[in-house]
C-alpha cells in the first residue's frame, strides 16, 4: 500500500501545463506536482506573454473558461477585477494571462506546503530511474518523479528553405516572431513577413504601431487571410455527427449547411466532433486533408475578432499592408541587406525583393524530429518520443500517453497541448485543451491517489 504522495512533474507552465496540474491538485488525495517553465513568467507562455492593447484574443471570452465544468469560471474573473464581463466580448491576450496568473497564485496559496511548487528551470533530460523518472534541469538540478507529463507548447518556427547561413544569421532576419526586439524594426523599407495567418496579422499591427512609414508585404504559398467572427454569433448548428465522412464529404457537408446558413455557425457546430473525424481518417485521408483542404480550414476556423479584424482592413485599404501569393525561391544577403527572390502563384517571372526586415510567421515547426529542443532529443534518443504518422507533433495514444519507438504507449509519459496535434487535430486553443487537460490529469491522480499507510 502507498503511503505517501507521489510526484508527477510537468515540463511547460503555460495553459495547458497550467491546467493539467490545476487537476492534479484539485484532487486532496493526487499527487505532489512539480511545474517546469523556463520561460521568465509562468502560466503565460507566448500567447499570453505580448503586452500589445491590439493582440486580443480570437475567442469570445464565454468560451475562454479554464474549466469544462464552469464555464462562467473567466467572465466572472473580469467581473470581480472590474472590467467588462460581456460574454461576447474579445479581451486583451495579456489580461488573459493575469486571469492564468490569478490561478497559479491561488494554487500556491491553497496548496499544502510541498505539494505544488514551482521550477523556473529548464528541463534538458528525461531518464528512466526505477519505476520512475529523472528530470534534469538545465541548471544542475534534477526532480525525481513518479509521472511526467510534456507540456511544451508550440515548437519555435523551424527554418525556412532556400535561406542562405549568411541570410539566417542576418540581424535582419526574425525566425521566431515571439521574440521580435521592437529596437530592431527599421522605420522605412519593407519588412516581409512570411506567412499570412494569425500570428502574421499579430506581427503586422504590431509592426505599424511601431513603424507607421514602414511598407508590409504578406507572403504565403495561396495569400488566404484569415477570415472573421460576427460581434454577437451566430450560435453553432449542431447536426448529425459526420463521423467517418471522408475529407471530401466532409468539405461537401460543410458547403451545403453554408448554402442555407452562415458558414460559421456549422463550422462551429462541427467543432464537438472534430477529434472523432480526425481519429476516423487513415493516416492517407489525414495527410491528403493537410495537403489540400488545411489553408481553408485555417483560415475559416481560426478568426479574427472584429476589433482586431477592422484594424486589417484598415492597413490593407491604405496600403502600408499588402498580401501577396507566391513562393520563395531564394534569400541571400547582399550588401547588409536581404534580398529574396519570389514569384508569384500561377506566374513563371521571378521577382525580387529588398527586404530591411524578413519575419518568419509561417507557425510553429510541427516535426518534433527536427527540433534543436535538447529535452526532445534525449526523448528521441532513448527511443521514448516518436513523431506521429503526419509529423505535426509527438504520438499519443487516446489517453495522451507518449507512444515510443516500440509502438507501445509509456503508461507514466504523458503529453498534452499542442505537442499532440497528430493525435487530435484542432488541440491549440484553451476549449480544447481544457478538456484534454481535465481528462489528462483525472487519469493520472485516479492512477496515483493515496492510499493509507497499512
Amino acid at each position: 500500500m502507498k503511503s505517501g504522495r507521489q510526484t508527477v512533474a510537468i515540463v511547460g507552465a503555460g495553459f495547458s501545463g497550467l491546467l493539467t496540474a490545476l487537476h492534479l491538485l484539485s484532487r486532496s488525495d493526487g499527487p505532489n506536482v512539480r511545474l517546469i517553465e523556463r520561460r521568465g513568467a509562468f502560466a503565460r507562455g507566448a500567447a499570453y506573454s505580448t503586452f500589445d492593447e491590439d493582440h486580443l484574443l480570437n475567442v469570445r471570452a464565454s468560451n475562454m473558461s479554464a474549466f469544462p465544468d464552469q464555464p462562467d469560471h473567466f467572465v466572472d474573473w473580469l467581473a470581480r477585477c472590474g472590467a467588462p464581463a460581456r460574454r461576447t466580448l474579445f479581451v486583451r491576450r495579456q489580461q488573459y494571462g493575469d486571469y492564468l496568473q490569478a490561478l497559479i497564485q491561488q494554487a500556491v496559496e491553497t496548496s499544502p506546503a510541498g505539494r505544488f511548487l514551482l521550477e523556473p528551470d529548464a528541463a534538458v533530460d528525461v531518464a528512466p530511474e526505477g519505476d520512475g523518472w529523472r528530470v534534469s534541469l538545465a541548471m544542475g538540478r534534477s526532480i525525481t518523479a513518479d509521472v511526467v507529463v510534456l507540456a511544451v507548447g508550440n515548437l519555435p518556427p523551424g527554418d525556412l528553405p532556400g535561406f542562405t547561413a549568411e541570410a539566417l544569421a542576418s540581424p535582419a532576419y526574425v525566425a521566431d516572431p515571439w521574440r521580435l526586439d521592437p529596437g530592431r524594426v527599421p522605420q522605412t523599407g519593407t519588412a516581409l513577413l512570411i506567412g499570412s495567418g494569425l500570428t502574421m496579422v499579430d506581427v503586422a499591427l504590431h509592426l505599424a504601431k511601431l513603424s507607421p512609414e514602414l511598407q508590409i508585404l504578406a507572403l504565403s504559398r495561396r495569400g488566404l487571410l484569415p477570415r472573421r467572427h460576427l460581434g454577437e454569433g451566430p450560435a453553432p448548428l449542431q447536426r448529425a455527427t459526420p463521423e467517418g465522412a471522408s475529407p471530401l464529404a466532409l468539405l461537401q457537408l460543410l458547403r451545403r449547411g453554408a448554402q442555407d446558413d452562415d458558414w460559421r455557425a456549422v463550422l462551429d457546430g462541427l467543432r464537438p466532433h472534430v477529434h472523432a473525424v480526425w481519429r476516423g481518417w487513415s493516416v492517407a485521408e489525414r495527410r491528403r486533408f493537410l495537403r489540400h483542404a488545411r489553408p481553408w480550414w485555417d483560415v475559416h476556423r481560426h478568426r479574427l475578432s472584429p476589433p482586431v479584424a477592422q484594424k486589417l482592413d484598415h492597413l490593407l485599404a491604405c496600403g502600408q499592408l499588402k498580401s501577396a501569393a507566391g513562393r520563395i525561391h531564394a534569400v541571400d544577403l547582399v550588401d547588409g541587406a536581404l534580398q529574396v527572390v519570389w514569384s508569384p502563384r500561377g506566374a513563371p517571372e521571378r521577382l525580387r525583393t529588398g527586404a530591411s526586415l524578413v519575419i518568419n510567421c509561417a507557425g510553429p515547426n510541427g516535426d518534433p524530429m527536427k527540433s534543436a529542443d535538447p529535452l526532445l532529443s534525449s526523448l528521441a534518443s532513448r527511443g521514448l518520443v516518436r513523431p506521429d504518422p503526419c509529423r505535426l507533433g509527438l504520438d499519443v495514444d487516446a489517453d495522451a500517453r507518449l507512444i515510443g519507438a516500440s509502438g507501445e504507449p509509456n503508461p507514466t509519459l504523458f503529453a498534452v497541448g499542442p505537442i499532440t496535434r497528430g493525435s487530435l487535430w484542432e488541440i491549440t486553443s484553451v476549449p480544447d485543451i481544457r478538456v484534454q487537460a481535465a481528462a489528462c490529469g483525472r487519469l493520472i491522480a485516479n492512477a496515483l491517489a493515496v492510499t493509507p499507510a497499512r
